[in-house]
């Protein structure tokens, strides 16, 4: 039996694990994921020798998901 101390720093463990091992599965099932990063409102100006790319609309969506997941985990 762990003291009360330590209690926190395992479940941050936890979290951390987690969010690693997701990570990793993005990395290697990521390019089944080909629609983000070309999702209607992200941004692409190309011009000669000048591409300038900023993926707006996969921000916000990563945000939200991101957000939610948080969220709820902060509920427990």
């Amino acid at each position: 039996m762990q003291p009360h101390g330590m209690e926190p720093f395992g479940r941050a463990l936890v979290v951390l694990g987690l969010m690693l091992a997701g990570m990793g599965l993005l990395l290697l099932y990521g390019k089944h994921l080909s629609f983000l990063g070309r999702l209607p409102g992200d941004i692409r100006i190309e011009r000669d020798h000048f591409t300038f790319y900023f993926p707006l609309a996969t921000c916000v969506l990563l945000s939200i998901v991101l957000s939610l997941l948080l969220y709820l985990l902060g509920r427990r």
